[in-house]
């Protein structure tokens, strides 16, 4: 799940890895994906080993500053959050990403305000 996603990501950049691997899930890779076109992720790539897929992404870093700092999770197994995009303010403003899950797929807080779309507020990471 995404969460355990998040911590491993903060746990690989504190100890300044390059990159780690994750089992493959789509909705993983959907996260990921925002998470590069957000900057705080390098690259992130599908690998097929045998029968079983993994993700592997490679970390981002400024200057040897770490791009990720830290993340909040909003909606957990025990207790979802849901926010509509009238409700979706800017993250540390402006420099955080806020992720949802929406019927047209995952999209950050941005996009889902610019198309007018609510959903279950996942996380916010700056």
């Amino acid at each position: 799940m995404y969460y355990n996603i998040l911590s491993e990501l903060k746990n690989a950049v504190r100890a300044r890895q390059d990159k780690t691997t994750f089992p493959y899930s789509n909705m993983d890779f959907a996260i990921l994906k925002k998470l590069m076109e957000g900057g705080y992720v390098k690259s992130v790539e599908k690998e097929t080993m045998g029968r079983k897929s993994a993700i592997t992404v490679k970390l981002a870093y400024k200057d040897k500053i770490p791009a990720i700092n830290d993340f909040k999770i909003m909606s957990k197994p025990s207790r979802h959050s849901y926010a509509d995009y009238r409700s979706l303010n800017s993250v540390r403003q402006g420099h955080g990403l806020s992720v949802l899950s929406t019927s047209q797929g995952i999209m950050t807080g941005r996009e889902a305000r610019k198309n007018k779309i609510g959903g279950e507020y996942l996380f916010e990471i700056w």
